[in-house]
């Protein structure tokens, strides 16, 4: 294991906005079963599909799709408070 020091750019909580050294932009860093659940959220709807059933795919799909919007938002919105240009 390696120890280095990162730049934080909010609170720890189920995920951050930090940027590692030799990096040139941000990230965002997710806890293990936060990844897991989003996983499990991406199976879902496959499964849902292979089974015909597009109605329930179309609403987990949906329901996932909040959950990267919000993650999105929150690494935005830490950018934007410090004054940093989005790489995308």
């Amino acid at each position: 294991m390696e120890r280095v020091e990162a730049e934080l750019l909010t609170d720890g909580g189920n995920n951050a906005v930090v940027r590692l050294p030799g990096r040139r932009f941000f990230g965002l860093l997710i806890q293990g079963d936060s990844l897991s659940i989003l996983r499990s959220d991406v199976a879902e709807v496959v499964e849902a599909f292979d089974q015909g059933d597009a109605a329930g795919a179309r609403e987990t799909a949906g329901l996932l799709l909040a959950d990267l919007d919000a993650l999105l938002m929150r690494y935005s919105t830490a950018l934007d408070a410090h004054e940093i240009p989005r790489p995308y």
